[in-house]
């Protein structure tokens, strides 16, 4: 082992140690686990490339629209939701998104039992029971920085599991990174676009996810729903708008607890952000399914709705279940 390989193994259990507290879940908990974690060690020394930073930032898009979005959908599993919450939104959602390079927008959102209920197909390819995945959330990408993006997730998330702060109890029902396909406004060239979607106070969103029979049939379908179906269904209604996007395959070295994406050729999810609770508007998202299928052009596998999370808090975990 050569003396630099010997300083980075040092550092590296010097960064092990450092995590105490008990293992809650798959977690390394500190005592009060409310205080966010530290990394930083007196004792690290090792480069951070600190002079890089600048020759990156003068190179490549630096442009606002959101050319990719990861959309994540989770179930915590039963008897592990208040621990769950507290952990994506006082460690994950910031060391394992906002930090990195180029994801420059998040929001969360949760669907009670009482949205769980308004799901459908009962059927879903998506969702088994179409009930699963209570948490959902929905990350904004810079427009063609998708590859730099990856290579950041992927070592954070191992370094991430490595220092016992990944948490094990849940399961992913539906997590992909995809490319931004198109964005339909209610109002046209008036109110927030789709680059504010993550920021603007909306009340609640939609997910659908529609599949094609394959993929020239999903480029007609994408068309059909951008110039025709959407335009038609948003007009008067609580949405304000409608992103579009196509998944993308992970990484072969993604982690192992998330499966690989399905119908990256022949799939979309759309994004309906509504300034009305959704409980209070459902009856004009009813029979989205019917709408698709009397077009010939795909089926939909899933409609579901969210409510904002707020930050910080534990509101709507007991009403999960």
């Amino acid at each position: 082992m050569t003396a630099d390989e010997r300083a980075a193994d040092r550092d590296e259990r010097g960064e092990r140690d450092d995590a105490v507290g008990e293992d809650v879940g798959g977690v390394r908990e500190s005592h009060d686990s409310r205080e966010p974690h530290d990394s930083h060690d007196s004792r690290d020394t090792r480069d951070t490339r600190a002079d890089d930073y600048a020759a990156l930032a003068a190179v490549g898009p630096y442009g606002v629209r959101p050319g990719h979005a990861l959309i994540t959908m989770v179930e915590p599993h039963p008897g592990h939701e208040f621990a769950y919450n507290r952990w994506y939104e006082d460690d994950h959602y910031y060391a394992g998104a906002m930090a990195m390079p180029w994801m420059y927008a998040g929001r969360r959102w949760v669907a009670t039992r009482e949205l769980q209920e308004l799901r459908y197909p009962e059927k879903s390819a998506v969702a088994q029971p179409v009930t699963a995945g209570c948490y959902i959330s929905t990350y904004w990408v810079t427009q063609g920085r998708y590859d730099e993006h990856m290579k950041w997730t992927v070592g954070i998330n191992k370094r991430l599991n490595r220092d016992g702060r990944v948490y094990r109890d849940r399961t992913h029902v539906f997590t992909a990174f995809q490319d931004h396909a198109a964005t339909v406004y209610r109002d046209g060239a008036a109110g927030p676009r789709d680059f504010h979607a993550l920021d603007h106070p909306y009340a609640g969103l939609v997910v659908q996810v529609v599949d094609a029979e394959g993929p020239e049939q999903r480029a007609e379908l994408l068309e059909w729903l951008r110039s025709r179906a959407l335009p038609k269904r948003l007009n008067g209604s609580p949405a304000a708008m409608v992103t579009v996007f196509r998944p993308t395959p992970l990484p072969g070295d993604r982690m192992t607890y998330v499966k690989q994406v399905e119908g990256v050729d022949t799939r979309l999810t759309l994004l309906w952000f509504l300034e009305a609770d959704p409980r209070a508007c459902w009856d004009h998202f009813r029979g989205l399914d019917a709408e698709v299928a009397e077009s010939g052009l795909g089926r939909v596998e899933l409609v579901a709705p969210f409510v904002p999370t707020v930050p910080g808090t534990d509101r709507y975990v007991d009403e999960l279940r």
